[in-house]
């Protein structure tokens, strides 16, 4: 990546500290300034897989200053209990990488853009929805955590997951130790021999848990107790009214359990944002569009120029 730098930072968050790394396009001049965009990383993730290296890389080399965050318990970045996954924390976190942006004499406070995936698409959503500083937004395969707790991680069983939760945090409270669980199986080999099956899942695992996309604080864990949190909420709520920046929304045309494909057009129906688009990579899958050259090269080709027209 010598063609663009990577700046290590770390910025005040609530009660804690954020880790994140800047990627400064080629030919970087402090003097000028330039438009940025915000990239969150998928649930389980980090600032060092796809939100960093793919889609912060991509989009610094065409000119943006790009900043991609550790969330808040997790990765590099502070805050405990470790390993909580707080949709609207998360959200938060996108708010704080912007006042950290704006803060930057080569940032443009007026030409900030967000951009998000899986996990993190939704959650950059949801942010826009409520912070008209993110001018323009891209979802790459967003998956709606609120909806996806409700449904598949508690097994269509929300209520009885709720209760097992509640215990968990209570006997956590008096002492116990805390449930980190973990989102995946150890191997595409273990879960096909648990009759694992869906696309998403094996998929998943063969990004996160080997050398193609595993990094060491890529943990695809979440704390139990602290999960339900989630159940309540929904990444495209009042949608409708408040969304109204610039939307593009990416999906893979290959619908897996993790819902991306059904998410994406859901919020493309919903947003009132008057310049609103879907792209569809046909013949790819959610996990295609991490890392994969040729349909991360199909989404940055609608990104790119997307991004250029609206900051």
């Amino acid at each position: 990546m010598s063609d663009i730098t990577i700046k290590h930072v770390r910025y005040q968050n609530l009660g804690w500290e954020t880790a994140a790394d800047l990627y400064l396009p080629p030919g970087f001049d402090a003097t000028k300034q330039y438009p940025a965009v915000v990239s969150t990383h998928p649930i389980g993730s980090c600032k060092e897989q796809t939100s960093g290296n793919v889609y912060g890389a991509g989009l610094a080399r065409e000119g943006f200053v790009v900043i991609a965050f550790d969330a808040s318990f997790q990765g590099a970045s502070g805050g405990e209990p470790r390993f909580m996954e707080d949709p609207s924390i998360r959200v938060s976190d996108i708010r704080y990488a912007i006042d950290y942006l704006v803060t930057l004499p080569y940032v443009d406070p007026a030409r900030i853009g967000a951009i998000g995936i899986c996990g993190g698409g939704a959650y950059t959503v949801h942010a826009a929805i409520t912070d008209h500083r993110i001018k323009a937004l891209v979802s790459i395969t967003g998956v709606n955590f609120g909806r996806l707790i409700r449904e598949g991680f508690s097994n269509f069983q929300p209520v009885a997951a709720l209760q097992a939760m509640a215990a968990q945090r209570t006997a956590e409270a008096q002492g116990s130790a805390r449930q980190v669980i973990n989102y995946l199986p150890a191997s595409v080999e273990e879960g096909r021999a648990a009759g694992l099956t869906d696309i998403d899942v094996l998929e998943a695992t063969e990004y996160y848990k080997t050398a193609r996309g595993q990094q060491p604080n890529g943990a695809t864990s979440g704390l139990f107790s602290f999960n339900s949190a989630a159940f309540g909420w929904d990444a495209f709520l009042h949608a409708e009214v408040l969304l109204t920046q610039p939307l593009l929304v990416i999906i893979g045309d290959k619908p897996g359990a993790f819902g991306a494909y059904r998410d994406g057009w859901e919020i493309h129906g919903r947003a009132a944002s008057p310049d609103k688009q879907i792209y569809v990579a046909e013949g790819w899958s959610h996990y295609d569009l991490y890392d994969k050259p040729e349909p991360v090269a199909l989404a940055m080709a609608q990104a790119v120029p997307f991004l250029q027209k609206h900051l």
